[in-house]
């Protein structure tokens, strides 16, 4: 039976009724496991004590049954639960040894209930509480009721040690125990008190009962309640959830910031104007700037509230601005990969040499194609004015013209200035025989919003796209932060600092794929993606494929 932890993300809602009814059913179930596990040991077992598990155990089997009938519960394992917990009231009454077996079970099943989805350490501290939890309402039960327990105060200190034992290490492997969140969620607090209560329970045992019922509602609790967003880091861009769609905060420093949506929303700064998210050229979904000021604020995302915490360092400047969304997803590729690195450059600052080289060997292509001229679209960043340089002096290097209407068009700029060049190749391809030798761009542009806007162009790169571990980052990019298009250069933040040795370069096509359907008009078959679509293409609505030999 699932009364498990299910994955929550951000602020997403909790279903009350399902916890109020974890809430009841698992104590009443751990107490009626508790009394059948220590029946054997006492001679006689008070007859009202005896009312009182059997109540229980009446209890928890309705609400068993409640729980396949309303929740997502399996049925079996419901029915199962049921039938145990009516059995250990009756039979630790007229068989206690057998109760006992059948506690055994019954506590078994209650571990599995509330550990579901757990494994490892944390499956280990659940069982550890869990058990010791039955174990002493037992024993509280029995010396709230009057009856002899040898070494009551012995065992109590135990077990109340151990629960508090299971509960701190719970606590380290939340990830909240030193910081905040511990007492600022409910997540947090319920660790608290499931730590603290124990040990209050011990000391005062006259209401040992009490105490370790509240402990087990702490602890049940935490397992349902969802675990805390992480806290933001200053300079480290922040990926949040608001209510469900992700939210991409970058730099994460005072002044300027960009806000990335998935869809059209509006974005403030605490009681701050209400700017609307737009597109912004060459990149995928919404982008608004917001000013953060210093220190710890909320940013509001339509209706919801996300923390930031911009801390006092300046910024990058490119982190907004023109060059700000390629910035934006190049760090989104880290924190998709679990990475929390400050932001200190863009890709806009530097043109690296992997980079500078690939596009000599474009030229070099090119001049082996006998192209005559070539158009260069670079702009006035420090990559951009590098790559320029570099292209036109393997150009001069290998007689080829630069000239305004050459006869291929090689792009190196940033994206908006690309998106500029590229809707302006395909207007005019759409005129005339423009750019006969074809549209060639930088390995930093093969990204879908850019090489889709034309009908086809050729980048020069050191991977190639439709290999595993790119696939796999385009996944893992979907999953985290949906319709958001993979970009050459979040590959690379993706794959971390440890990367392989850069193969050699090779050119690939990236060309708009538009499957017809059988008659105008009708629809795919069900179930048949259009080509380029779904997850996993790295240039959605399209196909990147090879069309050279690695190039010397």
């Amino acid at each position: 039976m699932d009364h498990g932890s299910h994955p929550v993300t951000g602020s997403a809602g909790l279903d009350l009724a399902a916890l109020i009814v974890r809430l009841v059913l698992l104590p009443a179930t751990a107490f009626v496991a508790g009394i059948g596990l220590l029946r054997p040991q006492v001679d006689t077992l008070p007859r009202r004590l005896g009312q009182v598990t059997a109540a229980l155990g009446v209890l928890s089997a309705v609400l068993a049954v409640v729980s396949a009938a309303a929740f997502d519960v399996n049925v079996v394992a419901a029915v199962v639960h049921a039938l145990l917990v009516l059995a250990v009231p009756v039979l630790t009454t007229r068989r206690p040894p057998v109760g006992r077996w059948v506690a055994v079970g019954l506590l078994v099943l209650l571990i599995l209930e509330t550990a579901l989805g757990r494994n490892g350490v944390e499956f280990a501290v659940d069982t550890v509480y869990v058990a010791g939890t039955a174990v002493w309402f037992g024993l509280a039960a029995l010396a709230l009721a009057r009856v002899d327990t040898p070494r009551f105060g012995a065992l109590s200190w135990t077990l109340g040690g151990g629960l508090a034992l299971a509960a701190a290490v719970q606590l380290v492997l939340s990830g909240v125990a030193f910081d905040r969140r511990v007492y600022q969620t409910l997540f947090g607090v319920a660790l608290l008190a499931a730590l603290v209560l124990p040990i209050a329970a011990t000391a005062a045992r006259r209401f040992a009962v009490i105490g370790v019922a509240a402990a087990f509602l702490a602890w049940s609790a935490v397992v349902a309640l969802p675990k805390p967003a992480e806290l933001p880091v200053p300079g480290v861009p922040l990926l949040a959830d608001a209510g469900g769609a992700p939210v991409l905060v970058s730099p994460q420093r005072p002044g300027v910031n960009l806000v990335h949506l998935s869809a059209p929303g509006s974005v403030r700064t605490g009681d701050g104007t209400s700017v609307e998210a737009v597109p912004r050229p060459g990149a995928s979904g919404y982008w608004a700037e917001v000013e953060l000021p210093a220190g710890r604020s909320e940013l509001v995302v339509g209706d919801r509230v996300v923390e930031v915490d911009a801390g006092t360092s300046v910024g990058v400047p490119t982190a907004s601005g023109p060059d700000g969304p390629e910035c934006a997803t190049t760090a989104l590729g880290g924190l998709v990969a679990g990475r929390k690195d400050v932001l200190t450059s863009c890709p806009a600052d530097e043109l690296s040499e992997e980079d500078a080289d690939a596009l000599r060997k474009l030229v070099g292509f090119l001049a082996d194609r006998k192209t005559q001229s070539i158009t260069v679209v670079d702009d006035t960043t420090p990559r951009g004015t590098a790559a320029g340089r570099v292209v036109r002096e393997a150009a001069a290097a290998h007689g080829i013209a630069v000239r305004p209407e050459g006869a291929a068009l090689v792009v190196v700029s940033g994206w908006a200035r690309a998106a500029s060049a590229l809707d302006g190749a395909a207007a005019a391809q759409r005129e005339q025989p423009a750019y006969p030798f074809g549209l060639y761009v930088a390995p930093w542009l093969l990204t879908g919003p850019l090489v889709n806007s034309v009908a086809s162009s050729t980048v020069p790169l050191r991977f190639d796209p439709r290999e595993q571990a790119a696939v796999s980052y385009a996944v893992a990019l979907d999953n985290a932060f949906p319709g958001e298009a993979a970009t050459v250069t979040g590959f690379r933040q993706w794959l971390g600092p440890e990367q392989p040795a850069a193969p050699r370069v090779q050119l690939f096509a990236s060309a708009q794929v538009n499957a017809m359907p059988m008659l105008p008009g009708q629809p795919h078959a069900p179930g048949m993606d259009s080509p380029g679509a779904g997850p996993g293409f790295f240039v959605p609505q399209g196909t990147v494929v090879p069309v050279s030999f690695p190039l010397g």
